[in-house]
């Protein structure tokens, strides 16, 4: 009887020892067949560190394809401090190639991390270099640098990438969401004690590169308008100076000029001054261009014909207590010659003629006091105060171009709108947006944002403004062979230090459009602070006239006469 007992037991035990051999067994299996890859990649995860990099960004070209701003794969280096054995003399050999202070490098090597940036993005002679100093705990991986291959050539309007990769201004900055790519991911391997180690073969994502940029400025048409401007700048030792040359017909930017230049690969030192649009930022009273505005307006509202007397009262006349005066005494003329000539008494008759609310509807409907809406960053929408704001003498003021702010880009825009029948188009700069394989994602179509004139008035406003160049003001913006429509400005700037109108101080000014009868081209020149002769017909129309021989020349537009130009063997 007492065996029954003893046997039981041992098939219990028996069936122990069976059930706990199978939990055994299920959890093997579980382990190394049904977790296993879950199992290997947490393994792998604690033996690797990943280096989020940024992806390659898309390229930036002109409107023939010529590339103005692209991806270099340079080298950055790394340190792993806890594979140091000497930080102190790791730091003395590297200082000399990264131009780093030694007791920073030090600095940064002392630390209890596995992997620390000692450099970004360095030059390839500078990684060519550490590739021949093997040294332990340092590493180099190779990283895009932004580049802009024509150096200065556009910079304003490129703007340019910071060393993160992100766009920080102009195109770089306004089109960041197209242009940047999908990050990049370097992996690098640890040891067993947790120290990072070199990988023989990085393991990387491959990310998708960021979207291309076909623009409307013509490369060639850009270095003509910067070369004569920096000319222009430096004879009048002028503070600055601005060329923006537009297609009238469908507001396209060919180029946009400003100077002094900068070089976008090298900006680290530079203030944000430097790299200023002044184009789209800096507002100035526009002075007498703003006339050419005016007179479409009395012409569109029938207060004025081309025909119509006015008397210039031998260039003096009070309004409000204030004498206005003009830069010759005038007596009868006709409202053309009130434009030709650029009389401040003709140009005050003519606004108080309109009355505030009719000029202030027309200042809105040519585009100033609102931005252009140019897809570039950074634009400001000028001054133009409502007419319950207006004082007694506000009306003739604005009319002559002063108690008014505009930009360069809403001036050319709205001059622009004469130009090419009474519309007002707008700005832009971007004229594609393509993928890596080149193929178009979206095109940047011309857009109307409104009728301002009639064609009629547009026609007879262009007649007038070709008597400025050929009897007026504007003599030295004239092209030979080609009819020429434009105005001279010649505007006082404010006195900081008193808030009045400087006795030196003058933004000189031409805008225009050629040719007459079939615009190509409308075109402003600003030229800040001027030295000695400030007139706008002298400082900045022999700008307009430079330039506008010489891109009519590279476009083919036909002419009577023969051009030379400056820079044939540009030209492709």
């Amino acid at each position: 009887m007492t065996g029954s007992p003893s046997r039981a037991r041992r098939y219990v035990l028996l069936l122990v020892m069976l059930c706990g051999f199978a939990v055994v067994l299920f959890r093997l299996v579980s382990l190394q067949v049904l977790q296993a890859a879950e199992l290997t990649a947490k393994a792998d995860r604690q033996h690797q560190k990943t280096v989020s990099l940024e992806g390659a960004r898309g390229t930036v070209v002109d409107r023939h394809g010529k590339v103005l701003a692209m991806n270099m794969e340079v080298p950055s280096v790394f340190g792993i401090p806890t594979a140091l054995e000497s930080p102190a003399k790791t730091a003395r050999s590297l200082s000399p190639v990264l131009h780093v202070r030694t007791d920073e490098l030090e600095k940064k090597l002392r630390q209890d991390r596995s992997f620390v940036w000692l450099a970004r993005k360095l030059d390839p002679e500078q990684g060519h270099r550490l590739e021949h100093m093997p040294m332990e705990g340092i590493g180099l991986v190779m990283e895009g640098r932004r580049f802009y291959p024509k150096g200065p050539l556009l910079a304003h309007v490129l703007g340019f990438a910071g060393m993160d990769g992100e766009g920080l201004e102009g195109i770089e900055r306004r089109y960041e969401s197209q242009l940047h790519g999908e990050k990049r991911v370097v992996i690098l391997q640890r040891d067993a004690m947790g120290r990072t180690v070199f990988p023989k073969g990085q393991a990387e994502q491959v990310p998708a590169a960021g979207h291309s940029l076909v623009i409307t400025i013509d490369e060639v048409i850009q270095y003509i308008a910067e070369k004569e401007v920096e000319e222009a700048v430096t004879k009048a030792h002028a503070k600055s100076g601005t060329v923006i040359v537009l297609d009238p017909q469908t507001g396209a930017v060919l180029a946009l000029a400003i100077s002094p230049r900068f070089d976008p690969n090298a900006v680290a030192s530079l203030t944000a001054d430097r790299w200023r649009n002044r184009a789209l930022t800096d507002a100035y009273e526009p002075g007498s261009t703003m006339k050419a505005l005016v007179a479409a307006a009395a012409l569109e509202e029938k207060v004025m014909k081309p025909s119509t007397m006015l008397y210039g009262e031998n260039g003096r006349m009070t309004i409000a207590n204030t004498v206005i005066h003009d830069h010759e005494k005038l007596g009868w003329m006709t409202f053309a010659q009130v434009i030709q000539k650029s009389s401040n008494i003709g140009a005050a008759k003519t606004g108080m003629a309109l009355g505030d609310q009719r000029l202030y509807r027309y200042l809105q409907a040519f585009g100033f006091g609102q931005k252009t809406d140019i897809d570039l960053p950074g634009e400001a929408g000028g001054l133009v105060k409502h007419p319950r704001e207006w004082g007694r003498r506000s009306l003739a003021s604005i009319s002559m171009g002063q108690e008014i702010g505009v930009t360069p880009i809403q001036m050319v825009s709205a001059v622009a709108a004469l130009a090419n029948g009474g519309v007002l188009m707008k700005p832009y700069v971007v004229s594609e947006v393509r993928d890596a394989q080149g193929k178009t994602l979206r095109q940047i179509l011309p857009q109307v944002k409104r009728r301002v004139v009639s064609p009629e008035t547009a026609r007879t406003v262009t007649s007038i403004l070709e008597g400025v160049v050929t009897d007026g003001t504007g003599a030295k913006a004239a092209i030979p062979g080609f009819r020429v429509a434009g105005k001279t400005g010649t505007a006082q700037k404010i006195d900081p230090r008193t808030g009045a109108y400087s006795s030196t101080l003058f933004v000189g000014s031409f805008v225009g459009f050629v040719p007459a009868d079939n615009p190509r081209l409308a075109m402003i020149v600003l030229i800040d602070e001027p030295q000695g002769e400030s007139w706008g017909g002298t400082v900045a129309a022999p700008v307009f006239r430079r330039v506008g021989e010489q891109v009519l020349n590279y476009l083919g537009v036909s002419s009577d006469e023969p051009v030379k130009l400056a820079m044939a063997s540009n030209r492709r």
